[in-house]
This record gives C-alpha cells, structure tokens and sequence, in this order.
C-alpha cells in the first residue's frame, strides 16, 4: 500500500475513534462571570478554584488576578507589576495560591490575602540550574507538600522542589524520546503520586513516578494545553490545538469531549487551562477568545 493511503488510512481511524467519544454533559453558563463595567479580561491563561468555590482568573492585562465567587460576582483583584506575562495558576493542599509568570521565569507562592510567601527563580533572568526558570508554565502538588514545576517553553523538564522550595531533583531534555519533551506545558498528580505532564508540541501525555522515572505515554488525545485530576482520580485536560476538553481514567482511555472551536459561549478558542470546583463545574480559560468559561454539570 503507498504511504499516501497508509496516512489516510489511519487518520480516518483517528477520526473515526474521535467521533465515537461520548459528549460530557455539562452546560456552559452565559453570565459567568459578572465583570463590573468597564473592566475586562485579555489573553486568559490560568484559572484555579478554592475550596469555596472561589474562581481566580489569571490574565495579562490590568488586574492580572480577579477573584470571583460562586455566582461569578467580583470579589477583588490584584498582581498589577508584579508578573510580565501571566501563565499558570494553581492552589497548593493547603490553600496557598501559586503563578507561573513564563516570561518573568518565576513562580509565586501567595497566601489567602494575595500576599507573595515564596519566590522561585529571579524575576527577568532566565536560566537551566537549582535557582533559574526558563519560561515556566505550570505547577502541581503532592499531598506533603513536595512539588513540582514544568519549565517550559525556554527549557524543557519538570523540577522538583520540597515544601520548602529546596531543589529535589530535574529531568527532561529537547526531544521526542521517552522523557523527552517539546514544551512541557502542564503538570498534575494523582492520589499515588504519578506525575502527568502535557508534551504539547510533541501531541502526548507522558506519565512518571514521583521522582521523574517514565512510565507511560498516551499519543491519542492530541496537545494537552491544561490537565486537571479529581479526587477520584478522573483527568481533565485541556487540548488546546483542537479546542476541546477530554475526560480521561488513568489508562489514557477518553471517557468524554467537551467543545468545539469557536467564538460562542460553550466553545473554545486556545483553551489553554482549566480547573475543577468542588460541587463538579468545570472552569475554563482561554487565550484567544479573552475570558474564563464556568461549565456546570447537568
């Protein structure tokens, strides 16, 4: 059989297999949130919800973090000078709010009040060692507090720090090999400590032990932009290039699609991180379409 067919081939089973997968049955909600007038998102990187049921939105204009509560109404917002570029946003188990700010090659720790707790990395000075990013994009968390970091679009591992912010361990180099990667773009854990990292160039998932060791990788779900994990371990996860939300189980199988690309309520445009509240919503934020989605299960 020529090459030509042998690809047509296998993208009709590609597609063909997409067109099987069940649709998630959430409903997107037109009035989240409730932005006070005059006030605006831009590109929308980061989204993380609390244990209230709190949203912060994280994006690269004025205001740069806007908490909203439950019903979407404004509860303050601050992060104006503090971050060059805005890209991941994450809560720790304790309840401290994180950012990665990808062109400041930083992380920050901040408290319930907004107030910054930890550095890492040093504000406009990129690098590949124990102390420097090079444009980091993400952050997830072990259950004692050890942590991880995906770094980035300037370099290309996943660091490992304590609770402290001391350096454990590093891995990762350019490539497409097994722990390799092309923009390590988000991290995640679930409840036995095996780390999920979104390849996104290379179009995979790629799945680790807690120390960096390679276990797996999953090439069907196309670019994992953003990537959430339940409480019962369920994967979310944002694939940005095909703007839509997968529901994976822990074998890769997907469970669920969620969007389509376009401009309306409900569909995407660069989803490019998420977040899942308690009572089961689904939080979304995008680049290109400059706002953050509340998708509420029916």
């Amino acid at each position: 059989m020529r090459l030509a067919s042998l690809i047509w081939l296998a993208a009709g089973v590609v597609l063909l297999a997409q067109s099987n997968w069940p649709r998630l049955n959430y409903q997107v909600d037109p009035h989240w949130p409730r932005l006070p007038a005059g006030w605006t998102f831009e590109e929308t990187p980061g989204i993380a919800v609390d244990a209230r049921e709190h949203a912060f939105v994280f994006h690269r204009g004025k205001n740069s973090i806007m908490e909203f509560d439950k019903d979407g109404n404004l509860v303050r917002s601050w992060g104006d000078g503090v971050f060059v570029r805005p890209h991941g946003l994450r809560f720790d188990p304790e309840g401290n709010l994180w950012a990665a700010d990808d062109q400041g090659h930083i992380v920050v720790k901040m408290d319930a009040l907004g107030r910054v707790r930890m550095v890492l990395g040093r504000k406009n000075n990129k690098g590949e060692t124990k102390d420097l990013f090079n444009r980091p994009t993400d952050l997830a968390f072990l259950p004692n507090g050890d942590f991880f970091v995906s770094d980035g679009y300037g370099n290309s591992r996943v660091v490992k720090f304590n609770k402290e912010g001391k350096f454990l361990t590093a891995w990762g180099k350019k490539g497409t090999g097994e722990g390799e990667f092309n923009l390590p773009h988000a991290v995640a854990v679930d409840k036995r400590g095996r780390v999920y990292v979104g390849d996104r160039e290379n179009y995979r998932m790629q799945v680790f032990d807690s120390d960096g060791k390679f276990i797996t990788q999953w090439k069907h779900v196309g670019s994992p932009w953003g990537i959430a994990v339940t409480q019962s371990d369920e994967i979310f996860m944002c694939d940005g290039h095909n703007n839509r939300i997968l529901k994976l189980n822990l074998n890769g199988d997907v469970l669920g699609v969620l969007g389509a690309s376009g401009k309306l309520p409900g569909q995407f445009d660069f989803v490019h991180h998420m977040a899942l509240g308690p009572g089961g919503s689904i939080y979304t934020a995008e680049i290109k379409n400059w706002r953050a989605q509340k998708f509420i299960a029916r």
